[in-house]
């Protein structure tokens, strides 16, 4: 064997030795001497990796395009929701099988909306952000959904040292969504940062939020807390420290985890949480008797309402096929609300006060959340999104007055009000305000920072999804905003003002943070109160009164695409 031959073999199998030594995992030795170099001295193990877990081995692999970043896709973190597991709560793994990671999971059983060509002055890309940002490229679909993804970079410190772990929930209105897209692909913030970064896939519409009458809800939300338990327990074969655990969402995924707080008071399991535009205050529910109407709409489309038994329409409605199931609730309308940027999704969370509840004004006042850190965000013009799915849905156009009301109702004041209410009980919390608005982003030449752009900065991924490099300026924000979330997950309570100065949130104070101002990089301290003024007078819109719709089908009821 050649000296060059040695030194690679050496280098695979040395590092994978320590990192073995140090964390516990498993590691095989690169079979090829020829192969390429896979490590270098900044790098932990090498290739091949595979990690003893509850429920297995779990073999992973390096990330394309990264040198150390260890990538293990679609891992199961619940049995298969399926058959007599359909509308259940979901249940542990209890089998010992080797898995190899190599590939996403199916995405969870959805509808997307079908593209808004139409939309004036769209740009080359704005079709493929959509397409990637709101679950429209195609990728595959089975009940057998319920895994995650997890990115760790190989370090020499992550030998030693266990990092911080940040858990992401996808947005898309409980309706869409799902993490097999490079809108949400980690390897990048775990390449910039030494942290671990998981995406998890849980149950989205009739599938997650089902509505019958009498069983359990919030399906989805709970496939949520079974990851997190996955995650707890099994996180440090990772290289991830179980006590530094953070809970990130994005839209309904920030409500999701807002939900967390008040639902898991006395056991939270994660140290701090980042709601990106969307909490508790956000979006309103369904009225009383909505889902029930919209549960029972299915049962009829299926063929299952030949019944009263609730046990027997059960039964009948976890033997239809799921493509069929999936058919039959596109078909049921949203309800209106009172925006006309958003409509309430037929099958949402309901209130089963164990979950969700039904006065969350109330138990702010009272302090009855967890205690943990909260860094908020929110977009300078969230509806730059909004409006195309409102154009797509009958070409509505939102007067100017309407999409103030909207930022204020949905984004501006819920971000205000619970920043306000956390810091009444002694929690340390952070929130900014985003004004990205990048070539390689622009929607139309007026959408702005819009709902979700700042997730490009995050992730990282705006050139997979737009085609289009980033510039200069735009990967100095990415570097800035990883950075932010990074030092708050590695130390929620004190983080953002020891490494960053970034000031705690004080409503008479110049603390709100903006980021991206005028396109550059650097961080300003603004008054919140130039945009919270008029929020003493607005309703938030998880407050506002829910409506009744005036027929439960229709064969082109329209999607809320996030």
């Amino acid at each position: 064997m050649r000296s060059t031959d040695v030194s690679r073999w050496l280098c695979g199998a040395l590092a994978a030795a320590l990192w073995t030594a140090s964390t516990g995992l498993a590691a095989v030795a690169p079979a090829d001497p020829n192969a390429p170099p896979r490590c270098s001295s900044k790098c932990g193990p090498n290739r091949f990796l595979t990690v003893a877990t509850t429920n297995g081995p779990v073999k992973g692999h390096i990330a394309p395009g990264t040198e150390c970043v260890l990538e293990y896709l679609g891992v199961p973190y619940a049995k298969p929701p399926v058959g007599d597991l359909r509308f259940a709560p979901p249940q542990p793994i209890d089998t010992q099988s080797p898995y190899d990671a190599d590939e996403f999971g199916f995405d969870c059983p959805l509808s997307p909306s079908r593209p808004v060509t139409e939309f004036p002055d769209l740009t080359p890309q704005a079709l493929d952000v959509i397409k990637y940002f709101a679950t429209g490229a195609g990728t595959p679909q089975s009940e057998d959904c319920l895994t995650l993804n997890i990115w760790s970079k190989t370090t020499a410190k992550a030998t030693h040292k266990k990092k911080p772990v940040l858990v992401f929930f996808y947005g898309g209105r409980f309706t869409i969504g799902n993490t097999n897209s490079p809108f949400y692909n980690g390897k990048h913030f775990a390449n910039a940062q030494d942290i671990v970064v998981v995406t998890v896939n849980y149950r989205v519409n009739i599938f997650g939020f089902p509505g019958a009458p009498g069983e359990v809800q919030n399906l989805g939300l709970r496939d949520q807390r079974a990851a997190l338990e996955w995650i707890r327990n099994n996180v440090a074969k990772f290289g991830g420290d179980a006590s530094r655990i953070v809970i990130a969402g994005q839209s309904s995924g920030g409500v999701a985890a807002d939900y967390w707080a008040y639902a898991y008071e006395q056991d939270p399991i994660a140290a701090g949480l980042i709601l990106v535009s969307g909490n508790a205050f956000s979006f309103p529910l369904n009225a009383p008797g909505v889902t029930d109407r919209n549960w029972n709409t299915v049962v009829g489309l299926v063929g299952c309402n030949t019944t009263t038994d609730h046990a027997e329409i059960l039964a009948c409605m976890r033997s239809v096929e799921w493509t069929a199931l999936k058919a039959a609730a596109a078909t049921v309308r949203p309800t209106p609300s009172t925006s006309v940027l958003r409509s309430v999704p037929a099958f949402y969370p309901q209130v089963d006060n164990e979950i969700v509840f039904d006065d969350y004004a109330g138990l702010t006042a009272q302090g009855r959340f967890a205690r943990i850190p909260v860094l908020g965000g929110h977009n300078h013009y969230e509806a730059g999104y909004y409006r195309i799915p409102a154009y797509g849905n009958g070409r509505v156009v939102p007067t100017a007055q309407q999409v103030d009301a909207f930022h204020l109702e949905s984004f501006t004041c819920p971000a205000s009000y619970q920043a306000d209410a956390r810091r009444a009980h002694g929690v340390p919390t952070w929130v900014y305000r985003y004004y990205g608005d990048w070539d390689n982003t622009r929607l139309y030449p007026d959408s702005g920072a819009y709902h979700g752009v700042d997730l490009h900065m995050i992730f990282g991924g705006s050139e997979e999804v737009s085609g289009i490099p980033p510039s200069e300026a735009q990967k100095q924000v990415t570097k800035e905003l990883q950075r932010a979330w990074f030092v708050f997950a590695k130390d929620p309570a004190r983080g953002l003002e020891r490494e960053l100065g970034w000031p705690r949130w004080n409503p008479d104070e110049d603390t709100l943070i903006g980021l991206a101002v005028d396109n550059q990089p650097g961080v300003h301290t603004l008054d919140p109160k130039v945009y919270d003024a008029p929020c003493s007078t607005v309703t938030m819109g998880a407050l506002g009164v829910p409506t009744q719709a005036a027929s439960s089908t229709s064969s082109a009821a329209p999607t809320p695409t996030n």
